[in-house]
């Protein structure tokens, strides 16, 4: 039986997320940085990481904990590159630091063809998809990687969990081929943690072979998973450890302890990679048959899609039609069980309740 969902209108939600991260300290801009991802990530689907998430995460390692400083400044740190920037994010709200960071590099890519901005001491950015997908649907290749608050997931044949999800997002500028940005984002565990919080609040199992209990054994109970799989075995275990890395040659510090209880002389906070491509600069001009650029990606999505390949499924295209039904019903899509959690965010910030009853649903 499918789902039911409330349909909020993107007002409502975002007066109350706006209205949440003020009533923590944030200033009127970090708001609005957060109630833009939020609701991003709803639209497109992505209840992992919508504004429940947002301001958990900041519950539990941000402004309450000292991990995040609201209405701190970002410190631009010199470099002799000029493509590159290195930037000190002095725990400024992640999504707002994100925004910046994405701009920046597309400025960057009009200029020298690619940009790039490493971020250190930084909070975490949330959706990761969300901000290369926005740079693809204005025309650039896009790509961002950053280390999780928090050691979830175990090595490889490990048994400790040393790593975190650490997302890759990617994000490339396909809608005159396909319809939508090709957006290639994944954590590197076999679930997210958001999604463990998510099946936890809707009362579902973890899929199998996706989390362990204390003990370090398999479980899909919720409530029991403490740690994270890497997915794919060695494969997703490499792709996690290259965010931990690169964040070293960043200057990210131990991820064991990273949103820890403070380390005397010890950096505990996430680190941040983005980097722009123009289209541009990375063109031969020379396609087979005379095709333009755009004519030849279009040319080899349809050969990768074709042969019997009609029905195969293109990343991003779930978050495109999430987006598409979210038009369509006029706002953005909650479950009830959300609509609640959005409640307590409500109250918090000392705005009146959603009336679930008085919202369509989907």
């Amino acid at each position: 039986m499918a789902e039911t969902f409330h349909v909020v209108p993107v007002a409502t939600h975002e007066a109350i997320v706006r209205g949440a991260y003020v009533k923590r300290g944030f200033d009127a801009a970090e708001a609005e940085h957060a109630a833009r991802l939020a609701t991003a990530a709803t639209r497109h689907g992505i209840r992992t990481h919508n504004a429940i998430k947002a301001l958990h995460l900041d519950e539990l390692f941000g402004s309450k904990a000292g991990g995040c400083a609201p209405k701190a400044a970002i410190k631009k740190l010199p470099t002799r590159f000029k493509a590159a920037e290195i930037w000190d994010g002095n725990k400024k709200l992640g999504q707002a630091v994100a925004w910046e960071a994405l701009d920046t590099c597309m400025r960057l890519a009009d200029t020298y063809g690619t940009g790039t901005v490493s971020i250190d001491n930084a909070f975490h950015y949330l959706w990761g998809g969300g901000y290369v997908m926005e740079a693809a649907k204005k025309g650039y290749i896009a790509y961002t990687n950053c280390t999780a608050s928090l050691a979830e997931v175990v090595p490889f044949k490990g048994k400790f969990p040393t790593l975190g999800t650490n997302p890759h997002s990617w994000g490339f500028p396909t809608t005159a081929a396909v319809g939508f940005p090709i957006v290639i984002d994944w954590a590197t565990s076999v679930i997210a943690m958001g999604r463990v919080q998510q099946l936890k609040r809707e009362g579902k199992p973890l899929p199998p072979n996706a989390a362990v209990d204390k003990d370090g054994q398999p479980t899909t109970d919720p409530d029991k998973a403490v740690s994270l799989i890497p997915f794919g075995d060695h494969k997703g275990y490499g792709l996690s450890l290259i965010n931990e890395i690169v964040a070293a040659f960043i200057g990210g510090s131990l991820p064991t302890l990273r949103s820890r209880p403070a380390v005397p002389n010890e950096k505990q906070n996430c680190a941040f990679f983005f980097q722009v491509i123009h289209p541009d600069a990375i063109s031969s001009g020379v396609f087979a048959k005379g095709r333009s650029q755009a004519e030849n990606v279009k040319a080899v999505l349809a050969d990768i899609l074709g042969h019997g390949n009609e029905a195969c499924m293109l990343p991003g295209q779930l978050e495109a039609e999430a987006a598409a039904r979210s038009e369509k019903a006029g706002g953005l899509l909650f479950s009830k069980a959300e609509v609640e959690a959005l409640n307590e965010i409500a109250h918090e910030a000392g705005l009146p309740a959603l009336n679930i009853d008085t919202f369509p649903t989907e």
